[in-house]
């Protein structure tokens, strides 16, 4: 397993689904996790369960599409822990919808926090990584990011700029010690998932469960703590040599479907 020792982490949207399994592997590597998330329930019972387990974690209520709210997050965190090393910008929504029938408002809301989170989270925490003398980050994007999924337009825009963002940061601060990678992962199975399901499905759930999991040439979807162990493994002195590089973690979706 990698080590995370000494080290500090931002998981932004870390109280639940793959931000939550992020923030339990990396306290479980050795590094004291800063939980960001606006769900103050999951944030606190997800720093509570982690500190039970022997883990150093703390919750801060943070919107990562609101300046200030980003700012005091990271200060607060960066105080507490003498630092941060690792920022993963987990925090993210999906929409439904394309080009024609895509709201204005679930548009800009798709861009507010999966797009402007993404940017304030980054012009909050460089700089403090730039002080301490480098640092890793990781930003979710998604296979959305890099081939055409139906009905998927606002979500789809959204993931192609944290995927060029990526890039970006990795080249403006690579003479600072930061790298910067992605992971694309396909249909991951999140507390998200099943309430899709439920909401839109409610009388066979399982029939598109099985469905939308053969999608997948696997056969399955992912489970969030498969995100999470490479996470850890781009995050950890393992992969010192990686950056500017994106990982499919799809299950064989973008190589083996028919």
């Amino acid at each position: 397993m990698s080590s995370l020792a000494n080290q500090t982490a931002v998981i932004t949207g870390g109280g639940s689904g793959i931000g939550r399994a992020i923030s339990e592997t990396f306290a479980a590597a050795g590094a004291s996790v800063a939980i960001f998330d606006l769900d103050e329930g999951t944030g606190v019972e997800t720093a509570t369960s982690i500190g039970s387990a022997g883990g150093r974690a703390k919750f801060f209520r943070c919107d990562v599409s609101d300046a200030a709210s980003v700012e005091g997050a990271v200060a607060g965190a960066s105080e507490a822990f003498g630092g941060i090393s690792i920022l993963v910008n987990n925090a993210g929504v999906a929409n439904i919808g394309t080009a024609t029938n895509t709201g204005e408002s679930d548009f800009d809301r798709v861009m507010r926090v999966n797009v402007k989170g993404v940017y304030l989270c980054l012009q909050a925490v460089l700089p403090v990584m730039v002080a301490g003398g480098g640092g890793v980050v990781l930003n979710l994007s998604s296979i959305a990011a890099i081939t055409g999924l139906k009905d998927r337009f606002a979500y789809s825009a959204s993931k192609g700029a944290v995927h060029t963002m990526t890039l970006s940061v990795a080249a403006d601060y690579l003479q600072h010690g930061i790298r910067c990678n992605a992971i694309c992962p396909a249909r991951v199975h999140t507390p998200f998932v099943d309430g899709y399901l439920a909401k839109n499905y409610p009388d066979n759930r399982e029939e598109m469960f099985e469905k939308l999991s053969k999608v997948q040439p696997i056969g399955r979807m992912a489970r969030p703590e498969e995100i999470a162990k490479l996470a850890l493994y781009l995050c950890s002195d393992d992969a010192s040599y990686i950056t500017a590089q994106s990982f499919n973690i799809d299950g064989g979706y973008m190589n083996l479907r028919n």
